[in-house]
């Protein structure tokens, strides 16, 4: 990213603002906004603070500015928290909440905003997809790794990679339910990042009943999820399965011993639902283990 680039972003009085942080942008991870706060910004792990505090009706412009002034067609993200730019970039929100009834209906008096800023890594899986496969056949493969530490990231490109092929593998047919546009970064339904030629995203939808809805509706050969953790977000997997699609999947963990310790993981490594687990750490592979738990490899850099 460049600072021309924050025009597209930012109104001109935040642009300043940050331009006068001197920000490595090229390492820009998030940027957040508090209400009578100073601006913190992120860049390859470091902490950068303006000098200047945000005011209440400088976050409303931030946000009006970000949806193009549209706040209006972006209500249903906000009522979940957040709103995705083009480009995959995230915007975080939070404030107060309106309920109806024990729902959601929206958030107002918004007070914080955090932009995370998409990375999309082309390759980064390239010497990770010869352990997907097995002969002729894609293995189904949960990628397990702390917050932040490359699981996403990963999950787009080996997407990316088994939805065009190569010359080893035929492309296949790849359903992406995104239930935060976090993998397919999609603009009012255009995603961001590129998922390959033979993939179909759904967005905003809860993996459970999108998973259901895919296999239904678009026939694919793979259905790829991000943060698996609930017990119909396991039936929908199994339900995958049985109507044979391979699954690519993400999870939070640290290690195989810390994901035995969560039931329904325990539950999905015991009935081997899984034939590869990949452990992240730092963006680094720490593990490649098969369906049984056994280490096949360790430690490589993404």
């Amino acid at each position: 990213m460049q600072y021309e680039e924050l025009s597209f972003i930012f109104p001109e009085g935040i642009q300043k603002i940050l331009v006068s942080m001197k920000l490595p942008l090229q390492e820009l991870q998030e940027i957040r906004f508090r209400t009578r706060r100073p601006i913190l910004a992120v860049c390859g792990g470091r902490e950068y603070w303006s000098e200047q505090k945000i005011q209440t009706g400088q976050i409303k412009e931030i946000l009006s500015y970000l949806s193009g002034y549209s706040v209006y067609a972006y209500e249903d993200e906000i009522r979940q928290g957040f709103l995705t730019l083009a480009g995959g970039h995230r915007v975080g929100i939070a404030g107060k909440t309106v309920l109806d009834g024990f729902h959601i209906k929206t958030i107002t008096e918004i007070s914080s905003l955090n932009i995370r800023f998409a990375h999309e890594v082309k390759g980064c899986a390239d010497g990770l997809m010869p352990w997907l496969w097995e002969g002729d056949r894609l293995l189904h493969t949960l990628l397990i790794s702390p917050p932040g530490h490359g699981k996403t990231t990963l999950l787009r490109d080996c997407i990316r990679l088994v939805s065009n092929g190569s010359r080893e593998h035929p492309g296949l047919t790849v359903g992406v339910v995104d239930e935060r546009s976090e993998i397919s970064g999609s603009c009012r339904g255009v995603p961001g990042n590129d998922l390959g030629i033979r993939t179909d995203v759904l967005d905003c939808c809860p993996k459970a009943e999108g998973m259901m809805m895919l296999i239904r509706s678009m026939a694919p050969q793979v259905v790829a999820v991000d943060e698996i953790g609930s017990r119909s977000d396991m039936e929908a997997l199994q339900f995958a399965v049985h109507c044979g699609c391979i699954l690519l999947a993400t999870v939070h963990g640290e290690n195989m011993s810390g994901l035995m310790k969560k039931p329904l993981m325990k539950e999905m490594v015991e009935t081997g639902m899984f034939e590869r687990y990949i452990f992240l750490k730092k963006k680094k592979i720490q593990e490649i283990r098969d369906w049984k738990g056994k280490i096949l490899t360790q430690v490589q850099e993404l």
